[in-house]
């Protein structure tokens, strides 16, 4: 009966530890260099319609910024093609009620 517990107790622990980490999705993507902007870095990309769109990545890993220089316009019009993270953080608006904010962070780049 203790063994019991113990394990319930065990398996409860870990769920809510689980529950309360931010929840992470990683994903590829290629796109046409854009340039940086105090939203992020811009990417073009098109859909499967073959329309354009933008996307906005709010952080680079620090190594790939050693890698490739981002901030500045050289690589603008350069195609790329990433691997990137969306975290996913629990924020207060102006109103203080809490919203969900979506943080998205390459984490590989290649030069195409």
């Amino acid at each position: 009966m203790k063994r019991k517990s113990i394990a319930s107790l065990l398996i409860l622990c870990f769920l809510t530890v689980t529950a309360m980490l931010p929840m992470q999705d990683t994903r590829t993507f290629e796109g046409v260099y854009d340039g940086y902007n105090e939203n992020g870095y811009n990417f073009i990309g098109i859909n499967t319609d073959g329309e354009q769109f933008t996307m906005t990545f709010q952080k680079v890993d620090e190594s790939l910024l050693k890698s490739f220089d981002l901030r500045s316009e050289v690589l603008i019009g350069s195609k790329f093609s990433g691997t990137y993270k969306t975290l996913i953080e629990p924020k207060q608006d102006e109103d203080g009620y809490e919203e969900e904010v979506e943080i998205h962070t390459i984490i590989a780049l290649k030069k195409l």
